[in-house]
């Protein structure tokens, strides 16, 4: 799939969302207000706030009781629960999205939670650190270690992560379970944009992040 067949993303919403982190804002940015969403492993509900600013109704599942806990106190609708086991539990169809934000690459199974995903939700929104990120390159050349980033501060011992993966390899999971991209964008350093007309390559090389608005392929 060439990145001409993804439709542009369109502007990223102002005001009340300036303080939230750049994927964030684009991941509001994809959904209609109005949406009934679930965020699967929504963290400490930063997403699921922004969401409110927007008119959307947003449920969260999360893995961390002190996660959970502090959505609570912020008066957010989240459950604890894990999106390798519990996603299962979800009838189909039960949310218009449901997001995925930067926890794919903390799943056991990566291709059946986003199976899963597009399910229970309409569409599914997915963002991620992306692997074949410079930095990441050049750590692994240059200093012959696991790379370290802002992203991805842990150490290879003590990190939550197990699936890496880079933008290139999340298309092709895509084009294997025919997974429709609807909306694809990858962010710089910066957290800015990298032009849509620029070649994949440029993307898997330059992107520090993807993030992916997805819905069901043909005969899904």
């Amino acid at each position: 799939m060439s990145v001409q067949e993804v439709l542009p993303l369109g502007g990223v919403a102002t005001g009340q969302s300036g303080d939230f982190r750049a994927d964030h804002r684009l991941v509001a940015e994809m959904v209609k207000p109005g949406s009934k969403v679930l965020d699967v492993g929504c963290g400490e509900g930063d997403l699921l706030q922004l969401l409110e600013t927007r008119g959307i109704d947003g449920r969260g599942i999360e893995l961390s009781r002190e996660g959970v806990n502090r959505c609570v106190a912020k008066g957010l609708a989240v459950v604890q629960g894990d999106a390798d086991t519990d996603l299962v539990n979800y009838p189909d169809d039960a949310f218009d999205y449901v997001i995925l934000s930067q926890t794919l690459q903390a799943t056991r199974q990566p291709r059946v939670v986003l199976e899963n995903l597009l399910r229970i939700g309409r569409r599914a929104i997915v963002s991620f650190p992306n692997f074949g990120f410079w930095k990441m390159r050049l750590q692994l050349l240059i200093g012959g270690h696991m790379p370290r980033t802002e992203n991805l501060p842990a150490t290879w011992y003590d990190t939550a992560n197990i699936h890496f993966c880079t933008i290139k390899d999340f298309v092709e999971l895509c084009d294997e379970i025919n997974v429709k991209m609807e909306r694809a964008i990858a962010l710089d350093l910066y957290g800015r944009p990298i032009p849509l007309n620029l070649p994949w390559w440029v993307w898997n090389m330059f992107g520090e992040q993807g993030v992916f608005l997805l819905s069901r392929g043909g005969g899904k």
